[in-house]
């Protein structure tokens, strides 16, 4: 069954950076699908406050090398790997020395969201996208975990749409907790154009606030899960106006959780 290969990208996740709602639920839901029978592979952005050497991070050389062009500028594409022997699963990191060198996540040391976190967003997930190409491994689900992933399932549609790989694959949203404050830069819309995606839902990002960046990608999802108690209920709403599927906030400490979410992939 194509849904027993679920692609998680995500935000965040422990160990490799500190606990919290969004963090954990990437861990556990790996944890608990890969339980469930499914084969899975997990990605997340290598920042520079995850220490390699404790965590035992190795680059996987046949994967990396790559040159993604951002914003007119070539960036080098960096493949690593690491495990979570508790877990029993694998994390693929992407990483660059322009984007991910720095000693935080995504915000600088005085608490203001740094100015390129969309040209990070977009590196993420174009370099996502190009490892699972990559590695030949054919996902029949895509769940995208936390807003810096969320520009994935635009590139599904609009770049890679008719890829073998993705040909089929059914697109998940996480509703979290993880507003940021200030919208992303005004050229974000403009980055993504150059690319040669025409799409009239682009205008949205006229202002790439919060509310904005999920509805452009809520248009592109097949399904929404609200992963919060303190999810955006307007989004929530939004997703169902739009005709899509939506599952409510179930705790994960609750194993019947991961079988909603289960049984929400396969009904997609």
């Amino acid at each position: 069954m194509a849904t027993s290969r679920i692609l998680y990208v995500c935000q965040e996740i422990t160990p490799y950076l500190p606990e919290n709602e969004l963090s954990m639920l990437s861990l556990e839901m790996a944890r608990q699908m890969q339980e469930r029978g499914c084969e899975v592979r997990t990605f997340m952005p290598r920042y520079g406050c995850i220490n390699e050497r404790r965590n035992q991070l190795h680059e996987v050389i046949r994967l990396s090398g790559m040159n993604l062009i951002i914003n007119d500028n070539d960036h080098q594409l960096i493949i690593k790997v690491a495990s979570i022997p508790s877990a029993r699963i694998q994390i693929y990191f992407i990483d660059n020395d322009d984007y991910f060198a720095r000693k935080s996540i995504l915000k600088d040391a005085d608490g203001e969201e740094f100015a390129d976190n969309d040209d990070r967003a977009i590196f993420f997930a174009r370099g996502v996208l190009e490892t699972v190409k990559k590695l030949r491994w054919t996902p029949g689900i895509v769940h995208c975990h936390g807003w810096f992933s969320a520009v994935v399932p635009m590139y599904l549609r609009k770049v890679f749409y008719d890829d073998p790989v993705f040909r089929d694959v059914k697109i998940v949203l996480s509703l979290p907790d993880d507003r940021f404050e200030k919208p992303l830069s005004e050229s974000m819309r403009s980055k993504i154009e150059s690319e040669g995606i025409l799409d009239s839902n682009l205008k949205i990002l006229n202002t790439p606030s919060y509310e904005n960046l999920y509805r452009f990608v809520i248009d592109y999802a097949d399904g929404v899960i609200a992963t919060s108690p303190a999810a955006d209920s307007a989004l929530l709403e939004y997703a169902r106006s739009r005709g899509k599927k939506v599952l409510e906030y179930g705790s994960p400490d609750k194993a019947e959780t991961f079988d909603n979410y289960k049984r929400f992939y396969e009904e997609l």
